[in-house]
């Protein structure tokens, strides 16, 4: 993954924040969308396309685009860091293929253990029962 033809891609469109803020949350627009085309993106492999697409699913739109907002700070310039910042930790975080997991056999002194409790417990409702009179 190559980070600076990355954002190169990158798509922002600035828009007003939302919710409380007076009269200057009205005449400015300090929230970021950003916009990563994931289908048509240089600086990804096929491999890479494919692995994203599969773990980001839910994110993706219909098109294959990844949408981040940003509305964090007044200003258009930090807001527009931070979600650069946000896209490519979810891109690494994603990249990331998990280990296979190994099968193992349990340990002769766990198969030990696991009887003698077994044992246990079963000598202990035993001795709970009535004694029977025959």
């Amino acid at each position: 993954m190559d980070t600076t033809q990355l954002i190169k891609e990158l798509e922002f469109k600035a828009i007003r924040s939302s919710g409380a803020g007076g009269q200057h949350v009205n005449k400015t627009s300090s929230k970021i969308e950003l916009t990563f085309d994931l289908e048509n993106s240089e600086s990804l492999s096929d491999k890479e396309k494919e692995l994203l697409k599969t773990k980001l699913s839910s994110k993706l739109t219909k098109e294959n685009l990844l949408i981040l907002f940003c509305e964090e700070t007044r200003s258009q310039h930090k807001n527009k860091e931070i979600a650069i910042k946000k896209l490519i930790t979810v891109l690494k975080k994603n990249l990331i293929i998990p280990k296979k997991r190994k099968a193992t056999k349990p340990t002769k002194a766990s198969i030990k253990k696991g009887i003698e409790k077994n044992k246990r417990t079963s000598l202990k409702k035993a001795l709970r029962k009535k004694p029977r009179l025959d």
